[in-house]
């Protein structure tokens, strides 16, 4: 379980423990009170953001941002499989994966544009395929190229995306497809975060050698941004418990599945901050002026936060649904994809949607 559509799950679990509590008595409960601590920003206090302005509506469970050198905007959808691209209010078709096969929280995910677009003109995207998920590369209107194949498949757990770094390295989150003992086996491709070439090959300096594996213990990645210094930060999806930003180390073990959330374990690396996951389920993020922006599922909501996991505020909470992603725009502002038209939402008649607002 990923997404954690919303709040049927959650409320058969607290039952559950409710009623072993009352069972055990009033010693017992210490116990699965501990269990229940509170993460460090389940308690956020909520802010208003500045104007919101929406862009598009009419989307189908769109997953997937990225910017072109023009300022226009490339937008993925994970079920109809079509890229579109945004200008000036309008969107249209751009391109297609025909070999994406969506399914479940499968299909095609996550868009990159190359550092070199304008030489070189490459999108890349990283899509859920009947054997694999996989990254390619495209031309507007071309045929997508695999360039990284073999990772892991399921209906849930895909990870997904895909971003360059400031090192022109391209960055992929992947998910552990269900297998959850694939997270600490660095010879696996599932919960990790890959680091590679352009051409899909493991990247120099990589903490490994040849492997392209750059950290690893992840449960789903689907969030990936970079601070000012050039620090990488990952968003990921807890089980029951918590749900994590982190402060990515090249060869850190991030713990999955033996620790979700902090841990007394110096083998694994501690999260920055973490969420009760019926007020996250994070998705993608941005980092704006050395602050955390998350865009949060089953929470419906927008986290702001400091890269030390301080000075956390919620925003637009309930207010749009679910939101999948979230991205700095060309002219400062942050574009935000909704995703209730993903099967586990609650679609309104202009979903989804692409909300636009200032830092």
């Amino acid at each position: 379980m990923t997404d954690r559509s919303g709040p049927g799950r959650g409320r058969l679990l607290l039952a559950g423990v409710l009623t072993v509590a009352l069972l055990a008595g009033v010693a017992g409960f210490g116990y699965w009170r501990g269990w229940f601590a509170d993460p460090s920003v389940s308690d956020a206090p909520q802010a208003r953001p500045g104007d919101v302005e929406v862009l598009a509506t009419g989307l189908e469970a769109p997953w997937g941002l990225a910017f072109l050198p023009d300022g226009s905007a490339l937008v993925t959808e994970r079920d109809s499989t079509r890229i579109l691209a945004l200008t000036d209010g309008q969107t249209r078709e751009v391109g297609r994966v025909p070999d994406a096969a969506p399914g479940g929280e499968g299909g095609l995910l996550g868009i990159a544009v190359s550092p070199d677009h304008a030489q070189d003109g490459w999108i890349y995207v990283y899509y859920t395929t009947a054997q694999d998920n996989r990254i390619a590369r495209m031309q507007a209107g071309g045929t997508p190229e695999p360039v990284f194949t073999g990772i892991p498949r399921a209906s849930t757990h895909n990870g997904g995306r895909i971003a360059f770094g400031p090192d022109g390295m391209l960055y992929a989150g992947t998910g552990d497809a269900g297998d959850r003992d694939s997270a600490q086996d660095r010879d696996s491709l599932g919960g990790k975060i890959l680091r590679l070439t352009p051409q899909g090959q493991p990247a120099p300096g990589n903490p490994f050698g040849d492997s392209p594996v750059y950290s690893y213990g992840h449960r789903n990645v689907q969030g990936l941004a970079w601070d000012s210094a050039g620090t990488l930060f990952a968003a990921e999806f807890g089980q029951n418990r918590y749900d994590e930003l982190n402060r990515i180390t090249p060869g850190g073990n991030y713990g999955w599945p033996e620790v979700e959330g902090d841990s007394d374990d110096e083998r694994y690396e501690a999260p920055v901050a973490t969420w009760a996951t019926g007020d996250a389920s994070p998705s993608g993020i941005a980092v704006v002026d050395d602050e955390v922006w998350m865009a949060c599922l089953r929470g419906e909501r927008l986290y702001r936060l400091g890269t030390d996991g301080q000075n956390a505020q919620a925003l637009l909470v309930e207010e749009y649904g679910r939101l999948r992603h979230v991205a700095p725009a060309p002219d400062g502002s942050l574009w935000v994809l909704t995703n209730n038209r993903d099967g586990r939402g609650s679609p309104g008649a202009d979903d989804d949607r692409i909300l636009r607002l200032e830092p």
